[in-house]
């Protein structure tokens, strides 16, 4: 990403502030999963708390120049611990974070077990502003909520959704979308990896309640869109956790 993808805005303290007669640039975005080796458990407790103290130190001085979000997914799931999810206007300013991170002590105890690299991107099926939208109306720009639960997942389409006429793939997301209206308390973020990472979407559920988002997942499955879904694991259930409560969490 070039440094002119961020002059439309203004840098206000920890705030970036657009400027309205500019369109808003196109936000990279990172959802990076780590999982501790359990060694680092048995070391002494006050070697821990350093090695804890550190990367939260390097977490909360890099929140103030990007958005970052930190989960934890203990109790949730079995190869990843916590989960930083990154979002720049800068490819800079996600890579100097992670190799700050890489710097800690901590880091040498850490395995990234999942990664996904995606970016912002006009819907290719909504024109209009709803209620389970996440971010601005055009999603150029992320703006993730407080909700307890995070849901994520890479997907892929199959060729023949490709090969549908446009106006099919059109009819077919309307009643997509139509389905996960009825679920209002379930925000989704829709990002976009093509060319730039394994899959071609990361979609990322805001909720309070997790049985709202398996109640909705499981209605999206008996809508016709679903059966040109190729691969959508793995998906993670994470927890929203402050920098001190995520890192406490391994042990």
């Amino acid at each position: 990403m070039s440094e002119t993808a961020t002059r439309p805005l203004a840098t206000v303290g920890p705030v970036r502030v657009r400027d309205a007669t500019r369109p808003a640039p196109r936000q990279l975005v990172r959802f990076a999963f780590y999982r501790v080796d359990p060694g680092w458990r048995r070391l002494p407790a006050d070697a821990k708390a350093a090695h804890r103290r550190e990367m939260a130190q390097v977490l909360e001085e890099h929140n103030r120049r990007i958005l970052l979000r930190t989960f934890t997914l203990v109790g949730t799931r079995g190869d990843s611990d916590l989960m930083i999810w990154a979002v720049s206007e800068d490819a800079e300013r996600l890579q100097t974070l992670f190799a700050d991170l890489n710097r800690t002590a901590l880091a040498g105890y850490l395995e990234c077990s999942h990664s996904y690299t995606s970016m912002t991107k006009r819907s290719l099926y909504v024109d209009t502003e709803h209620p389970n939208q996440g971010g601005t109306t055009d999603r150029l720009v992320l703006a993730p909520g407080r909700s307890r639960f995070l849901f994520v997942y890479p997907f892929v389409k199959t060729r023949a959704w490709w090969a549908l006429s446009s106006e099919d793939r059109q009819r077919m997301m309307q009643e997509h979308i139509r389905v996960g209206h009825e679920y209002p308390s379930v925000k989704i973020n829709t990002t976009y990896s093509f060319g730039l990472d394994d899959q071609e979407f990361v979609v990322a559920f805001e909720t309070d309640s997790a049985a709202d988002f398996l109640d909705c997942v499981q209605a999206l499955r008996d809508t016709e869109a679903s059966s040109y879904t190729q691969r959508d694991v793995p998906s993670f259930t994470c927890i929203r956790a402050g920098i001190d409560e995520m890192l406490e969490a391994l042990g």
